[in-house]
């Protein structure tokens, strides 16, 4: 965690590729749209869905909106033939055709009706229905009587307002953030944290059932560490009946004692009003910034920096840059401290090289953040809404800030990836350490492995650890990172792991264990081919998107593994993002 990883829906090891931007316009961007067609909207009642059909319009085309060769070749003769009237008649009978609004449908646009909220979407929207028809409602819960207004109708569902609250969920709580209406940050402040966590487990539950076509266990088991003794004694005769049996054991959802101030990094757009410079978050569905003085997601000392920032620039005139111009200096101000060492990180993201007043404004912030150890200008001059352009530089301090996970030390730079919930992390990669089953004599392959996190973790425990990344910027942080806790049995390589681990196969690595941690699309084609291929004892799954999790496991279930287990965490508090680690083990071990 959208992102994120909250709300990650950035690809999560790319830290040479530019930042989306903060706020719910992530959403909107390719990525989510393939997550909606993959996921398709749907209703839970207990472990019943409601699955709505998401037409795209294209009659002759397959499942996916896409059309096959020969009609593509039939339909570009029969266009090449159309004459000009032909296509006129056509585009005059098409703005006669009657829209959604005159349709035979129960609701029309601007209706006002009562409505039972019989369950939540994965964008956190309440779904009731109208005489079977589905309305998808921002701000609704489960279990609630809602009257609200239609905004929008399609042939299978639309959308409404939220106007009043008939009967009240129990698990509603009033959101304490003042701006919470207006931002898109966050998703699920109004309901209770405990309904939260009870939520993303049955999110993950619905999707393993539905996309996986998994058998889940009514109620979690802890069977683990009979899992992890079977196979660690190959015995090909228990493998099997464990997880088949039982079922798949879904686990509570770890959540957090205190789900607040947990972000350690914030990634704040820079405008201007009449009141002078902005800063805050994308109001929702928009790239309208609504001004923030506070955050209660994000560690209170990044509110202090930003706010500090935002004062500084008001002083000396900064000018603000404005997307629609592409003129103005100050783009984002990003903020990075580090929980463990109190360090922190302040990154000016300029529209331009040179900054006016430059020695003024570092002057300002050492003298009002003594703590900041480093000040770094990322340079973007791109007419684009990503954070960082190709320069960074340092105008004062270091490069680096330094952080720990557990009892592993990372250096920080700039536009290096590194986990924002850094207590949830330490959660989420012991339980992939645990799932492993080390012994102290595995080796282990870490795909998709960024800048060497879940692998230094994993090097504690095994024989010898192998990270492979594409980007070649992480796989720099990552011999780093090893180099500084002195971990010399983890070897790390540049390359896409459906390339590079074949390579190694044919150099005689083997992995008794083998662990993926992909962006939100989940596991190349390719690379499941080759976990087939190389036949390790277990796979461990770390996931950031349920959807293409439980696709993938249907894949390497088909392949000869067992899901024996998957253990939610919550990384990412009062928004809509799940994060999950799924143990598979080989079937027939000899």
């Amino acid at each position: 965690m959208t992102n994120n990883r909250s709300g990650r829906g950035k690809s999560r090891r790319n830290t040479a590729a530019a930042t989306p931007v903060q706020g719910k316009q992530h959403n909107k961007t390719m990525q989510a749209k393939k997550d909606r067609e993959l996921e398709q909207p749907r209703v839970g009642a207990g472990n019943k869905m409601l699955q709505v059909e998401r037409r795209n319009g294209n009659s002759n085309g397959n499942a996916d909106g896409n059309v096959n060769d020969s009609d593509r070749k039939k339909r570009s003769e029969r266009g090449s033939r159309r004459s000009s009237s032909v296509r006129q008649t056509q585009a005059a009978s098409n703005r006669n055709r009657p829209s959604a609004q005159h349709l035979d449908l129960p609701v029309q646009k601007n209706d006002e009706v009562v409505i039972d909220i019989i369950g939540m979407n994965h964008d956190g929207e309440g779904v009731g229905r109208v005489e079977g028809f589905t309305l998808f409602v921002p701000g609704a819960l489960p279990g609630e009587k809602v009257r609200v207004k239609v905004l929008k109708t399609k042939k299978q569902y639309g959308y409404a307002k939220l106007l009043d609250i008939a009967q009240a969920s129990p698990d509603r709580i009033v959101a304490p953030c003042a701006i919470y209406d207006q931002c898109g940050g966050c998703q699920l402040q109004h309901m209770s944290y405990e309904a939260q966590l009870g939520w993303k487990r049955q999110h993950v539950v619905d999707v393993l059932e539905r996309i996986g076509k998994l058998s889940v266990a009514t109620e979690s088991s802890g069977h683990t560490a009979e899992v992890l003794a079977a196979s660690a004694d190959g015995n090909a005769n228990s493998m099997p009946r464990v997880p088949r049996v039982q079922g798949v054991a879904v686990h509570p959802t770890l959540g957090m004692s205190e789900p607040w101030r947990y972000r350690n990094k914030a990634q704040v757009p820079i405008g201007v009003t009449e009141g002078g410079l902005v800063g805050g978050f994308y109001a929702r569905g928009s790239h309208r910034i609504v001004d923030m003085n506070t955050c209660l997601i994000q560690d209170e000392r990044n509110d202090e920096v930003v706010a500090r920032v935002k004062e500084i620039g008001r002083m000396l005139g900064i000018s603000a840059y404005n997307e629609e111009t592409g003129r103005g200096l100050l783009r984002h101000v990003v903020v990075k401290t580090a929980f463990r060492t109190g360090e922190m990180m302040l990154v000016l993201v300029t529209n331009g090289r040179d900054i006016p007043h430059a020695d003024a404004w570092i002057g300002s912030i050492r003298e009002h953040i003594p703590h900041v150890a480093s000040i770094c200008q990322n340079v973007n001059t791109k007419r684009t809404n990503v954070i960082f352009g190709d320069e960074t530089r340092v105008l004062w301090g270091r490069d680096v800030i330094y952080d720990y996970i557990g009892n592993v030390q990372f250096a920080i730079s700039a536009r290096s990836f590194y986990q924002v919930n850094p207590v949830q992390t330490e959660v989420l990669y012991s339980k992939t350490v645990e799932y492993a089953g080390l012994t102290g004599k595995e080796t282990v392959i870490d795909a998709y492995c960024g800048i060497g996190t879940i692998s230094l973790f994993l090097a504690q425990h095994a024989d010898q650890v192998y990270g492979v990344e594409i980007v070649k910027e992480a796989i720099d942080d990552a011999r780093s990172n090893a180099l500084l806790n002195e971990m010399r049995n983890v070897k790390f390589e540049v390359g896409a792991s459906e390339d590079v681990i074949p390579t190694w196969k044919e150099q005689g690595i083997t992995a008794d264990v083998i662990v993926v941690d992909p962006p939100r699309k989940g596991c190349d084609p390719r690379l499941l081919d080759t976990i087939l291929e190389m036949k390790p004892e277990r796979v461990v799954y770390v996931s950031c998107n349920p959807s293409t999790l439980a696709r993938d496991l249907r894949i390497l279930e088909d392949g000869g593994y067992s899901t024996a287990e998957v253990q939610p965490v919550d990384m990412f508090p009062h928004t809509v993002h799940v994060e999950s680690v799924a143990l598979l083990v080989r079937r027939g071990l000899k």
